[in-house]
């Protein structure tokens, strides 16, 4: 175990922030409030997706943790380590996986990973360079270069390097940006793995379904604060939205008077949509409404409002 994962009070957060501020330029004409009062605990133990549109504030969160920022205002602890009155051994809590494939092009990735270990102190006894190579997959290019190694390889080879000092936090910023479906898939296997054994896992992602699909609590920034954040499934109960798809087997010329209240659409001469809340509206009245109004039904399904649907909504609603 790590330094860093030895502190007393383990039922503290792994990543508390309060009223974290950060402003670019302060003073000039060209100030830009980026962070606008940010307050997040993020739990130990977590797979936790910081989710935000684009110039939302999650890469300034990400660097300012990482000690690469400097906050204008606020406060931060990793594993229970303040940024500021702990300096060290707040960042040796935390690896960061970044968007940029920053690698030495004349490195390999074990001279990558070896170079790495000692900027972090970790005793040559105790480094695990090939382990953690041959569990992201590079074990073959272990002495190749690290210019003729493919993107993905070198977003794992980064993955690698996060986690040489054994960090008990691993951001991963857009770790599958360019990444191919099947090391996609590896990838997150093998992070899975650091998560049951313990690691907390903060991802930033615009693959939503993946985040919906990894992640056990999300929070949502925009325009530098925090505009959502709950445990996944309740999250996502927020918007207590359905829809009916329905397949007739008849053709409909357009949509009887009597499904008006549950906004239905024609998709196509014999398919149909209705919406509906399910906290106003059971299922079994939807049905009797649709029987009621004389359709004869060839198939039915129904669609859950996911991630996508409450991250457009609560951007959208809040777009400057």
């Amino acid at each position: 175990m790590s330094e860093s994962a030895a502190v007393s009070g383990s039922a503290s957060p792994a990543i508390s922030v309060r009223d974290l501020v950060k402003v670019y330029g302060a003073g000039t004409r060209s100030e830009k409030r980026a962070l606008n009062g940010i307050a997040l605990d993020i739990p130990r133990g977590s797979f936790f997706g910081l989710l935000g549109p684009n110039g939302a504030g999650k890469s300034t969160l990400i660097n300012i943790l990482a000690g690469l920022v400097r906050k204008t205002s606020g406060s931060a602890a990793i594993w229970g380590f303040d940024i500021d009155a702990d300096p060290r051994r707040a960042r040796a809590a935390i690896g960061v996986v970044p968007q940029e494939l920053n690698l030495d092009p004349f490195f390999t990735p074990r001279e990558a990973m070896e170079f790495q270990a000692g900027l972090y102190g970790v005793p040559k006894a105790e480094r695990r360079t090939d382990e953690i190579l041959a569990a992201v997959g590079l074990s073959d290019k272990a002495n190749a270069y690290a210019r003729t190694l493919s993107g993905g390889m070198r977003r794992r080879l980064l993955v690698a390097k996060a986690l040489v000092h054994n960090p008990p936090v691993l951001v991963l910023d857009e770790p599958t940006a360019g990444v191919d479906i099947e090391l996609r898939q590896q990838l997150w296997a093998y992070v899975r793995e650091l998560n049951r054994a313990g690691t907390t896992v903060v991802l930033t992602t615009h693959y939503l379904e993946e985040a919906e699909a990894l992640c056990d609590h999300i929070a949502i920034i925009n325009h530098g604060s925090v505009v959502a954040h709950d445990a996944t499934p309740k999250l996502l109960s927020r918007l207590d939205r359905k829809d009916v798809i329905v397949t007739l087997d008849a053709d409909l010329a357009a949509v009887p008077p009597s499904l008006a209240e549950l906004n239905a659409e024609l998709l196509g001469p014999r398919r149909l949509r209705l919406h509906y809340r399910p906290s106003q509206q059971p299922f079994s009245t939807v049905l009797a409404r649709i029987q009621q109004a004389g359709l004869a039904i060839h198939d039915l399904s129904t669609q859950e409002a996911d991630l996508e649907d409450l991250f457009l909504e609560l951007t959208r609603s809040r777009a400057a």
